[in-house]
């Protein structure tokens, strides 16, 4: 079936508009994609019509909101492909996961001298819960190098994962590079000394076709904004044994069976990591994000951003003075790239004024640009409104920004 961009891009009002007299062009997608109307007219229905609180009701509007909210998790367990609907944690994003994995499965597990690996190329998100845990329990942490194409030193995990490895985690796609990791391997080799592994899969989710269980991680998380879902609601896939052996990272109403001055009786998985009323309107709106996501096919999607991902490419390497920063061979699409002699965040300015929406700094990965020995980049990224004229006005606008400074 043909990728009717024509289509897509009608599904994002957002996307109709001008700035600064110029038609959009959003390439920001990485930071936060746009909703399609699927999205927004499941966020207004939830609440003109089933907005309650869940799980305790008795009434007609709170069950409704109940089985919206539950038929979701079964939905993310088909997504994903985890063996089981009670493997599917909801969070606010990828952040809340990995900072819950951190406390509830790594903390009880680690003593003073271990060692978490994680590697050169992650977000903060994936660094700072570790540097945490390590300051809290006297454990270290390792980092897995990268070489100037943006990709991981493989050659050198295995001098890195050892007996006092106790836990491995790393990004499945990078935010600030782009690069496609090799999860499936990673994996293996960690298990194969019985490491556990979570995987950061924040800018993986809605580009690749997701298997967890043919991944074998032990912990993927994502967040739902990035998937044309809502803002701050996000997933943590666990295997359920995992999970069960889990102390709880919060507490409150929900997470528990029964509580008395004397003590507590924690609820079942997933429930007892979800404590307070969930964001119940964002789920809804992450279930018909993956219903759209589905009904266009993520080999399609991916198929259109590896031609844009090509086409923006052999175009930015047209313009003189632009230097690709992560030329990774398996890249998802991001493309990031310095402009010589003038700084990131005067690039994006301009680019604004030409309607064009980038991001610019160290996109929350400054031990990548420590690594480039440049202080940000700017970064496009792609999505599946995206088209080659939209590359088109991004490059002709990098030309009026050479001007400005010319």
């Amino acid at each position: 079936m043909e990728f009717e961009i024509k289509q897509v891009r009608s599904q994002f009002p957002i996307l109709a508009q001008e700035v600064h007299g110029k038609p959009l062009v959003y390439l920001d997608s990485a930071a936060t994609a746009q909703k399609p109307l699927a999205v927004l007219s499941a966020l207004d229905n939830y609440y003109e019509h089933d907005n309650a609180n869940i799980h305790r009701g008795v009434h007609t509007l709170s069950e409704r909101a109940t089985a919206a909210y539950e038929s979701v998790r079964r939905k993310v367990k088909d997504f994903i492909n985890a063996r089981d609907a009670h493997e599917v944690v909801f969070v606010r994003g990828t952040t809340e996961a990995v900072n819950l994995v951190a406390q509830s499965f790594v903390r009880p597990r680690l003593s003073s001298g271990d060692e978490i690996l994680i590697t050169w190329m992650e977000h903060h998100s994936n660094i700072v819960p570790w540097q945490m845990l390590c300051e809290q329990t006297g454990a270290l942490l390792k980092v897995l190098p990268m070489n100037q194409d943006g990709e991981l030193e493989l050659e050198k995990l295995d001098g890195l994962l050892g007996a006092k490895t106790k836990f491995f985690a790393f990004t499945h796609v990078s935010n600030a590079l782009g690069t496609i990791n090799p999860v499936k391997e990673m994996v293996e080799r960690a298990h194969a000394l019985g490491v556990p592994v979570l995987v950061d899969g924040a800018q993986a989710i809605h580009h690749l076709d997701v298997d967890v269980q043919d991944l074998g991680a032990d912990f993927y998380a994502f967040s739902g904004h990035k998937m044309y879902g809502p803002t701050g609601i996000g997933v943590l896939y666990g295997r359920r044994e995992l999970l069960e052996d889990m102390v709880p990272y919060q507490g409150g109403g929900e997470m528990i069976r029964s509580v008395t001055f004397s003590g507590t009786t924690y609820n079942s998985v997933p429930h007892k990591f979800e404590a307070g009323t969930p964001h119940i309107a964002g789920v809804v709106g992450l279930g018909a994000a993956i219903d759209f996501l589905r009904a266009l096919g993520l080999r399609r999607i991916r198929a259109h951003e590896e031609d844009l991902l090509e086409y923006g490419t052999k175009l930015l390497k047209r313009v003189h003075g632009v230097r690709l920063i992560g030329t990774a061979r398996r890249k998802s699409s991001v493309l990031s790239f310095v402009l010589e002699g003038i700084h990131p965040h005067d690039i994006g300015t301009i680019l604004d004024q030409h309607g064009v929406a980038v991001r610019t700094g160290h996109h929350c990965a400054q031990p990548v640009m420590d690594f480039f020995k440049i202080p940000a980049t700017t970064r496009a990224s792609l999505a599946m409104y995206n088209t080659r004229e939209d590359l088109d006005a991004l490059a002709t606008a990098l030309e009026a920004v050479k001007g400005v400074f010319a």
